[in-house]
C-alpha cells in the first residue's frame, strides 16, 4: 500500500502504511517538514500499517526533534496494534 502525506492547517496527514518500502519517503519527507517550519504534527488516523521500521523511523524523528529542540507531536485515534507499537516505544525512549 503507498503511502501519502497532506498539510491541513499546520498538521500533516499520513494516510497509507508506514514499512519498510514506504519508510524512506516518509522519514526524509517529516525531515524536511520538520526543518522547514522547526515543529511537526503528524496525523496517524489513517495510517493503515506501521512495521518496525515505521516504528523505528518515529522515534528517531523524535530523539532528533528533542536534540534539536523542535516540537514534534503523533496525533490521531489509532488502532490498538498501532497504539500497542507506539506505547511500546515511548517506554523504550
Amino acid at each position: 500500500m503507498s503511502l501519502t502525506i497532506k498539510e491541513n492547517n499546520g498538521v500533516f496527514l499520513v494516510e497509507g502504511a508506514i514499512n519498510a518500502s514506504t519508510v524512506k519517503h516518509f522519514k526524509n519527507h517529516c525531515e524536511t517538514l520538520l526543518n522547514a517550519f522547526g515543529e511537526l504534527t503528524i496525523h496517524i488516523e489513517n495510517v493503515t500499517e506501521i512495521d518496525a521500521s515505521g516504528i523505528n523511523a518515529i522515534q528517531v524523528l523524535y530523539k532528533n526533534a528533542l536534540k534539536l529542540n523542535k516540537g514534534f507531536m503523533v496525533i490521531g485515534n489509532i488502532s490498538k496494534n498501532i497504539y500497542d507499537k507506539l506505547t511500546n516505544f515511548k517506554a523504550a525512549a
